[in-house]
């Protein structure tokens, strides 16, 4: 009378283990390691780049306007004009192997993987990217594919801000939601002060000023954000000012050098100040004439490193007067950095490997 009742609900079990008092011990699998970065488009084509656009204008942590309004500012005006503006500046920076930001952040992902491997964890690592490919989901997926019951999620952002890293954390959140067995999931939030991250950083100024001499001036560009964003209790600026702090620090008597700007604005609204592009321009003018400019806020070279500073602010600065301008590229596949990315993963990963 039982199994009369019961086999509609409740069928035979294929695995005769399924429903044993005493199941098997369950192997919880390699740890899982899901590096994060914002995105890029498939293709330099406009077609590429406005569904690009589309997925990342629409983030509500991006754009912080009423959605009603903001989709007839984006689908009516913006998506129908600047892909094609955007086509060629994509164009000029586009690597044989693809995408500059994704070919860096793959980079990035083996090295660490390489170094994990060698130190004898069992950890397996992807990377997803929040708009675009390869998805956050379908890293996830993967990972899931290969076992893995622990992911430790390592956004690819240094300081925190709610528009890159937060919104990581939710999209890898709303994925687990459609989840039945869910995997457990750690994330690290920030490492702008990581000892490994600032020596990376200041490892790589020294090699380049030992071969290609010191300049007047070094501008760390950190990309944007509405100054709105931090008074209502984003972390991101004082993030920053972080560490340009530690990176003088770490430099020492060349410390003096270290100055702070922000680059890429976008709309009508103030920013966080002072802006790259203008503080360049008034350098020059005042007979600034070396300068050399890193984004550390970046860890894989993208359009906003290569074509905004490398070539856009590189342009308004020679403009005006000045003679030398050097750009020192991200820390890409540093090989000081994936070692130390490595280890600052090796500790979050504490007691699951």
């Amino acid at each position: 009378m039982f199994k009369l009742f019961a086999s509609p609900y409740l069928p035979e079990p294929a695995d005769p283990h399924a429903f044993s008092t005493e199941p098997p011990p369950r192997d919880p699998g390699p740890a899982g390691v899901l590096l994060v970065n914002l995105g890029t488009p498939d293709e330099p084509t406009a077609g590429s780049i406005r569904r690009y656009l589309a997925e990342f204008l629409s983030d509500p942590r991006v754009i912080e306007i009423p959605q009603w309004l903001w989709q007839v500012i984006l689908r009516a005006f913006i998506l129908t004009r600047r892909p094609q503006a955007l086509a060629p500046r994509y164009r000029e920076i586009w690597l044989e192997q693809g995408s500059p930001l994704l070919v860096w952040s793959q980079a990035q992902a083996q090295g660490v993987q390489q170094h994990l491997a060698a130190q004898g964890r069992d950890v397996r690592v992807e990377l997803g990217m929040r708009y675009g490919n390869p998805s956050i989901a379908s890293a996830i997926d993967r990972l899931r594919a290969a076992g893995c019951q622990r992911i430790l999620v390592a956004p690819m952002y240094p300081q925190y801000a709610a528009s890159t890293t937060a919104t990581a954390v939710d999209r890898v959140a709303s994925h687990a939601a459609a989840l039945r067995d869910q995997p457990e999931f750690r994330f690290i939030k920030r490492y702008h002060d990581d000892p490994a991250y600032i020596g990376a950083l200041a490892g790589q100024v020294r090699n380049y000023w030992a071969q290609h001499g010191k300049p007047q001036r070094l501008l760390l560009s950190f990309h944007g954000l509405p100054r709105r964003t931090v008074e209502q209790g984003d972390p991101y600026y004082r993030d920053c000012m972080e560490t340009a702090a530690l990176l003088r620090q770490a430099l020492g008597a060349d410390g003096g050098l270290v100055h702070v700007a922000f680059q890429s604005r976008f709309g009508a609204e103030k920013w966080l100040e002072p802006y790259t592009e203008p503080t360049l321009r008034q350098w020059a003018r005042d007979g600034i004439g070396q300068v050399d400019v890193m984004c550390p806020g970046f860890l894989a070279d993208c359009l906003e490193t290569m074509e905004e500073i490398q070539m856009q602010c590189r342009d308004a600065f020679l403009a005006e007067g000045g003679r030398q301008f050097r750009y020192l590229p991200c820390l890409n596949d540093d090989a000081d950095w994936t070692a130390g990315f490595a280890a600052l993963i090796g500790k979050h990963l504490a007691g699951w490997v």
